[in-house]
């Protein structure tokens, strides 16, 4: 007991700490509540400032961590539950049935070719429609389907059953049910990641009213060349190819009605898309309405640079107003008042518009129900040591990456170790 870590997270935050922990010994155990490991990066055509493709980088370490000897996977599973103190923690799993008998699916794909029923996909950003039983992207790990039990017809209305007639490894069960395992831990690592703002609740950014104004992580979508597109710039309307695009910073972040802080990485990535953006359609005009550049990081002033210079990304300080539907109700009308002491408005079409959404911690207040942890004001695991910045309020417990503050993919990472070694000292009876 006295060896094993609990990860809750399997983004690359927890799957960076669960391998440092695996290499030095420990027994992990790592909980996702998707059906694959990976989180958002899994999403991302590419990483700033060198632009490396993304799955290039995670996708080893997503194989590592499925076949190191030393860490467990429960996938589609959640936190039910932590009780005790440090370094006698019990821990509750609830792992949902798939429905899938796992040892037996060899993600050949037959099942999903079958399956009549179309849904949103959700890892396409609902771009387009995957199965109902599905396989969350081509590099999943692990590789074994999962049956959406709320749009299977079979376990809804008890008739098709398609997938089990065309299965030959015979893994389909439509009798499977949660189950809810028990766990001694010395440690418990939290690292849950976050989700995107719902920006329609935001009706001055034309999102769901506008055809052609997309999400940043949609926007990603189109551009990775496993993505809905094929990795063709082409806006939703009319599928042609845009030649003006505008990205739109801080929405939703840095308000004090909505989330008054910033979400650290969306000038960046907004950056990075642009780039892409050229690359992809050569001539085309990106836009980028900032209130504040904050290129803080190693290359990244040097990235902006880059994106002006070479590319042609042209930024604006201001804060767009509004966005509305253009002339033939393709394309999208943008008004903002330009930064400066006379405030001029001005309004602008493009023909995409790009949110650039804030991001919210994921979970963070169910878990710290579960867990008796307490959370600052913008929804962060409040984390009040200052020698120890990853230390939550309960001893034993820890916390990394977006769970505890904005950060990108690299500082997730640097926490993600730091808060494995920080757990192998409380362990040993280290500094506390």
């Amino acid at each position: 007991m006295g060896s094993r870590v609990v990860v809750v997270g399997g983004g690359i935050a927890g799957i960076q700490a669960a391998l440092d922990l695996g290499d030095m010994g420990f027994e992990v155990h790592l909980v996702e509540k998707t059906p694959s490991i990976g989180g958002h990066m899994a999403q991302l055509d590419k990483t700033f400032p060198t632009n490396d493709c993304s799955m290039c980088i995670l996708s080893p370490k997503m194989i590592m961590c499925a076949d190191h000897p030393n860490i467990t996977l429960h996938t589609y599973s959640e936190l039910e539950g932590v009780e005790g103190d440090f370094p006698k923690f019990k821990v509750k799993i609830r792992e949902k049935a798939r429905y899938i008998d796992v040892s037996k699916c060899t993600g050949c794909g037959d099942c999903i070719a079958k399956c009549p029923v179309k849904v949103p996909n959700e890892f396409e950003e609902e771009l387009n429609q995957r199965k109902a039983i599905y396989l969350p992207f081509p590099q999943a790990v692990p590789r074994k389907v999962t049956i959406d039990a709320s749009n299977c017809r079979m376990i809804t209305n008890k008739k098709c059953g398609v997938c089990k007639k065309v299965c030959k490894a015979g893994a389909v069960d439509f009798d499977q049910k949660d189950k809810v395992i028990e766990l001694d831990a010395a440690a418990v690592i939290i690292a849950t990641g976050y989700e995107m703002m719902d920006v329609s609740t935001l009706p001055q950014f034309g999102y769901g009213i506008c055809k052609d104004v997309v999400t940043s992580m949609q926007f990603e979508r189109i551009l990775c060349a496993s993505g809905p597109t094929g990795g063709h710039l082409t806006r939703p309307s009319d599928d042609a190819e845009p030649k003006t695009v505008a990205f739109i910073q801080c929405v939703g972040s840095r308000d004090t009605k909505t989330h008054p802080y910033c979400s650290s990485v969306c000038c960046m990535y907004a950056t990075k898309e642009a780039i892409l953006a050229a690359e992809h359609c050569p001539g085309i005009k990106s836009t980028i309405f900032y209130m504040d550049m904050r290129a803080v990081g190693k290359g990244f002033q040097e990235f902006v640079i880059r994106a002006k210079k070479s590319h042609g990304v042209r930024y604006v300080h201001s804060r767009p107003a509004k966005l509305q539907p253009g002339k033939d109700g393709n394309g999208v009308l943008v008004t903002y008042e330009k930064w400066g002491d006379k405030g001029e408005t001005v309004a602008e079409e493009y023909d995409m518009a790009v949110l650039c959404p804030a991001l919210e911690p994921r979970s963070n207040l169910g878990i710290s129900e579960k867990l008796d942890m307490k959370l600052d004001s913008d929804g962060f695991f409040l984390t009040p040591e200052m020698r120890h910045p990853t230390d939550s309020t309960k001893k034993g417990i820890v916390v990394c990456g977006f769970a505890c503050s904005p950060m990108d993919i690299p500082d997730s990472v640097t926490q993600a170790s730091s808060v494995a070694a920080r757990v192998a000292e409380l362990i040993a009876g280290g500094e506390c």
